[in-house]
């Protein structure tokens, strides 16, 4: 590497970012530390601006440097797909690999890793595990993960696996409360409830259809009232909601796959006089404009096989 080189002043800044050191980033890019630090320098003085703050300590993002390290990553993750895509169109996947993805899923998909690394040992995962809609595109993110409504014509999806929705109890909790068996034995019982943290809209519960006591209202649509509970907890993290019911606090709703050990172990039990048809998908989605390299095929591909839609 060439320290005079304004590239190199970038790729000298992203190496230290990415690694907290000059020291780190000299020993990945072949140069000393001290020429590491005046290739930051320099690119500093031509933007005018500081990148990071320097303590004898440690180095530390300005905000500034936050915002140009984010741009700069996207751009050297870009150079490296395009080096990979042209040069070699069927040689192995190979990089750095960002996706977004909700939290609960990582019950769905980290029995999945293993596999997806053993074939494609040169893809480096960063996987970001977060409730937050992410910007794919403002954010460098190669791909997400997600569920719900789409509705953004700027990205392809892929529908993946439907998930089944649980009504589940700890069986303490229902010892000492009793079953409900019809949706109007729901005003004895506490429920613990999913707030969904972008739309801050709670999750709707699979209830059976109304009998024909008048308790249509009971019923969960899009537009139908909240079911009447004794108490509601509301949590805005589906770990929480779990835990919750675990501790005997009330009725969950959760997806089957972060239900089923627990159902298996007998720690929760479904409630299921109560359950309707389910009504979940998880859809892997990536922007329209960008190139489909070789990493991100090779996942949605692996996607398609071990999550398809059934």
């Amino acid at each position: 590497m060439d320290p005079s080189s304004g590239f190199s002043g970038l790729l000298a800044f992203v190496r230290t970012a990415d690694l907290g050191s000059f020291v780190a980033a000299g020993r990945v890019l072949g140069i000393s530390a001290s020429a590491v630090g005046k290739a930051v320098t320099r690119l500093e003085q031509e933007l005018g601006v500081r990148l990071l703050q320097r303590s004898t300590r440690k180095l530390a993002l300005t905000e500034e440097g936050r915002q140009f390290h984010e741009r700069c990553r996207r751009i050297l993750d870009d150079l490296e797909d395009a080096k990979a895509s042209v040069a070699h169109a069927t040689a192995a996947p190979r990089g750095r690999l960002r996706i977004s993805v909700p939290i609960v899923a990582y019950h769905l998909l980290l029995p999945l890793l293993p596999e997806f690394l053993g074939r494609y040992p040169e893809i480096e995962l960063d996987i970001d595990f977060n409730d937050r809609l992410v910007d794919l595109i403002e954010e460098g993110v190669d791909l997400a993960i997600r569920s719900g409504d789409l509705g953004d014509s700027r990205f392809v999806s892929l529908p993946l696996r439907p998930y089944r929705l649980l009504l589940c109890a700890s069986p303490d909790y229902l010892a000492r409360r009793g079953e409900p068996r019809h949706v109007e034995d729901l005003a004895a019982h506490d429920g613990i409830r999913f707030r969904f943290p972008n739309s801050r809209r709670l999750q709707t519960w699979p209830l059976v259809p109304a009998s024909d006591k008048g308790i249509a209202d009971m019923v969960l649509s899009e537009t139908a009232p909240e079911p009447r509970l004794r108490r509601s907890l509301v949590f805005n993290n589906m770990e929480a909601v779990r835990g919750a019911a675990l501790a005997g606090l009330g009725i969950a709703c959760l997806p089957d796959f972060l239900a089923r050990e627990t159902l298996r172990e007998g720690r929760l039990r479904r409630v299921v006089a109560l359950h309707d048809q389910p009504a979940g998908r998880f859809h892997a989605v990536w922007p329209t404009s960008r190139h489909l390299s070789p990493k991100v095929r090779a996942f949605v591909d692996f996607l398609k096989e071990r999550l398809r839609d059934e």
